[in-house]
């Protein structure tokens, strides 16, 4: 006996890859049929429509709320006809921009950009549904069988002792079970609503630290919205090369662009999908994935994605907790280190934001800055070089967040800057909540405010 329809299994047919159809009627009768740039899922019951300028659909909607909307599978050919009525419109709010998101890749495929502008999203209650008789392919199965990758990594993600061990944990089952070989983790400071890159795989350069601001982008939306955000074709308008370095040249930042760790990614995406990681109804990361084939992320793997990074947000949150309950307040008894040998490196800090510079060359920022500048001063002015996690959380000319704000993912950051960047400096894990400072060279530190 064949399963009855229901939208969640009718999902492709909403991927906007085939444009559907919708029937209205007028006050006098008339009907009217046209198509629609994207009919969306929403949940088990109800649809989204564009809303893109007031036209005869419209009008017909708003006098008499019933349309009726014929839909294809683009897979399989099949044909299914939908009775809706319409509810409200939306023109803010998460599904408000995961439409826009959407469309703005559509339009950019059709290169129409400049016509297919969202004004709202219409939400429609479904009331019925019904197969279309007609000729159908079978369907064709691709990429790797969903439930079994989501299994295997949830198992993974279970067995991780760390924060770092997770984050590495999680990228490489994305590779290793969901064949996504282009990605990123962000992990969010949601006092200063941007993100910061701790891990990255498939690209030239891992652009650890780079930073992307709430609100930007698929991933910027994903993190404001806390909602997952993916776009099946490419969009001009998530572009983030251009559209990072278009924003601060627009703002005070112009004269600081040389200082920001450029964004890895590919240069043209045709596939984008950016999942929040939560925990507890806080923002923690954002999970990016990105293609050069269109339509490679369906509806089935983000469901997946968002099962994993619940997994990932919890583990995360239960592993904070379990290394600031071990934590030591302050390591002692470790005798100072000698200093170091060799030509000295200018250290350069800015107290506006953070800023560390060896030299000329930028480092890094933000909390991970404040903490290295502090090392570096406790270093150079006691010969110390074991430090705790807490002893961090509790100094208040750190101005740190609270716990949850997840010191260890910005240690974390900071450790594979400093890897990245030089080989003379570093920080290394020693224990639970301890960590070393490493030095191979002197270094001058000072204290600048910019001009």
């Amino acid at each position: 006996m064949s399963q009855p329809l229901s939208l969640d299994r009718l999902r492709p047919c909403l991927e906007g890859i085939v444009p559907s159809g919708i029937a209205t009627c007028g006050v006098d009768g008339m009907p009217n049929i046209t198509y629609v740039s994207q009919l969306m899922y929403v949940d088990p019951e109800h649809v989204a429509l564009s809303f893109q300028f007031f036209n005869k659909t419209r009008e017909n909607i708003l006098a008499n709320p019933v349309a009726t909307v014929l839909m294809m599978d683009p897979d399989t050919a099949a044909r299914y006809r939908l009775t809706l009525r319409y509810l409200r419109t939306e023109t803010a709010g998460p599904l408000f921009e995961r439409m826009k998101a959407k469309l703005a890749g559509i339009a950019s495929h059709e290169g129409m950009s400049a016509v297919f502008r969202l004004l709202g999203a219409d939400v429609y209650r479904v009331q019925a549904i019904e197969a279309v008789p007609g000729r159908e392919l079978p369907p064709v199965e691709e990429g790797p069988a969903l439930l079994p990758a989501l299994r295997r990594s949830v198992d993974a993600l279970a067995a991780c002792p760390s924060q770092e061990s997770l984050i590495d944990c999680f990228c490489t089952c994305l590779e290793r079970h969901f064949d996504i070989r282009h990605q990123m983790l962000l992990m969010a400071d949601v006092p200063a609503a941007r993100l910061y890159i701790v891990a990255s795989r498939g690209y030239a350069q891992p652009g650890t630290g780079a930073e992307v601001p709430f609100g930007v982008g698929v991933i910027g939306v994903a993190a404001r919205e806390q909602v997952p955000i993916r776009i099946m074709f490419p969009a001009s308008d998530y572009a983030y090369s251009r559209m990072l370095r278009d924003q601060a040249a627009a703002s005070e930042l112009a004269g600081q662009l040389e200082t920001r760790i450029p964004l890895p990614g590919l240069a043209e995406p045709a596939s984008q999908l950016a999942v929040p990681v939560m925990a507890g109804g806080r923002l923690v990361a954002v999970a990016y994935v990105e293609s050069r084939q269109e339509c490679h992320f369906g509806y089935d793997l983000e469901d997946a994605l968002v099962a994993l990074a619940a997994t990932l947000g919890l583990s995360m949150a239960a592993s904070l907790c379990a290394e600031a309950a071990e934590e030591p307040v302050e390591v002692r008894g470790a005798p100072p280190s000698a200093m170091p040998a060799g030509e000295p490196v200018q250290v350069r800090y800015f107290n506006r934001d953070g800023s560390v510079f060896l030299g000329d060359d930028y480092l890094i920022k933000g909390v991970a800055g404040v903490i290295l500048w502090r090392l570096l001063g406790d270093h150079q002015r006691t010969g110390r070089s074991e430090f705790s996690n807490r002893e961090l959380r509790l100094d208040p000319a750190l101005r740190l967040p609270d716990v949850c704000d997840n010191l260890e993912a910005r240690l974390i950051l900071l450790q594979r800057r400093l890897q990245e960047r030089c080989g003379w400096l570093g920080i290394e894990k020693t224990g639970r909540g301890r960590f070393r400072l490493v030095l191979a060279r002197p270094v001058i530190l000072l204290a600048e405010e910019p001009a």
